[in-house]
């Protein structure tokens, strides 16, 4: 059998994103192979319940990243609140409190770039709905090393400003609306 190409997925989403995140995820196959790492800007000081609400319909095991922890497919990790998730070598999951990027802390571009430098050509990156432009950055180093770059329609997206500068940055390798990012992941990963 042939190496799968992709490695992983990440996904980032800003405001309007929780609804958006879970959408993609609900549509994601129990049987999907790769690990799918989620940045949703949050308040500093929110709960750490995010991975428990975007969980309760996703069928993959859905935990909140904890630093060190190994990176396996079939798995969704989602930023707590207040901590950069970067990816590092092995792959495992790194945090940090290192500046904001684009006001936010975790960020998109934090996340993005660090998954490029793992995955390279590996990756796929999702950008969702946001009022800002985080991941814009991020996209750009994914697509720069032949990852795989999906963007929602910024027509369709509750706040069209993240996807918008990520496409007018990054640019796309799908353009797609929020219903059909999660089976375009299934026929690409599965």
């Amino acid at each position: 059998m042939a190496e799968r190409r992709y490695r992983a997925v990440v996904i980032a989403a800003s405001t309007g994103g929780i609804r958006a995140i879970r959408i993609v995820l609900g549509a994601i196959d129990k049987n999907f192979p790769l690990p799918i790492l989620v940045v949703q800007h949050t308040s500093p000081d929110a709960n750490n319940t995010l991975a428990s609400v975007l969980g309760s319909d996703c069928r993959l095991p859905t935990m909140t990243a904890i630093a060190r922890q190994p990176v396996e497919g079939g798995r969704v990790y989602v930023a707590p609140p207040a901590y950069h998730m970067l990816v590092e070598r092995g792959p495992r999951l790194a945090l940090s409190v290192d500046d904001r990027v684009c006001y936010v802390r975790p960020s998109a571009d934090v996340l993005f770039e660090s998954a490029a430098d793992v995955w390279g050509q590996g990756v796929i990156g999702v950008i969702l709905t946001g009022a800002n432009e985080d991941g814009a950055r991020g996209l750009q180093a994914i697509r720069s090393r032949k990852g795989l770059g999906i963007i929602q329609d910024p027509a369709e997206a509750e706040m069209a400003a993240m996807p918008r500068s990520a496409l007018e940055l990054a640019g796309a390798d799908h353009v797609l609306p929020l219903v059909e990012i999660g089976s375009l992941l299934n026929q690409l990963c599965v």
